[in-house]
């Protein structure tokens, strides 16, 4: 079982995920807690780009601001083709999706009994398009 503080590292993590891909003006975001319905991560970011370079984008966005962290992916997949990108960081799994193949996978519709974390307003600029 995990700490409270490394639950709170996870959340911090998991929130600095959603700013990178806000940054990169990532559409329809969420952020799932899995803390207690999962045992292979605490919290899923779920997010869209409108098009293969930007959901790229939205991978280098969040690749770059955890690096600097010191954090470096388990896995990253999809980016050549910049569909689906899943970035997995052990505490916290990133899907990064064209509207189209998020539709299809329902990721939020398989966890919908996972609490949504609020994100927080001043992620957002005044160009956002979508707030979660």
């Amino acid at each position: 079982m995990k700490t409270e503080l490394q639950l709170t590292e996870s959340k911090a993590r998991a929130l600095e995920c959603a700013r990178a891909a806000i940054d990169k003006k990532a559409e329809n975001l969420k952020l799932l807690d899995l803390t207690k319905l999962s045992g292979f991560t605490d919290y899923f970011v779920i997010c869209s780009g409108m098009s293969d370079r930007q959901v790229q984008s939205i991978a280098d966005s969040i690749e770059k601001h955890l690096r600097a962290q010191g954090a470096r992916p388990r896995a990253f997949e999809g980016y050549g083709d910049g569909r689906w990108v899943l970035m997995d960081y052990g505490d916290v799994v990133v899907h990064i999706f064209q509207d189209a193949l998020r539709e299809y996978y329902d990721i939020e519709g398989l966890w919908a009994d996972a609490p949504r974390v609020a994100i927080p307003s001043e992620f957002y600029g005044p160009a956002a398009s979508r707030a979660n």
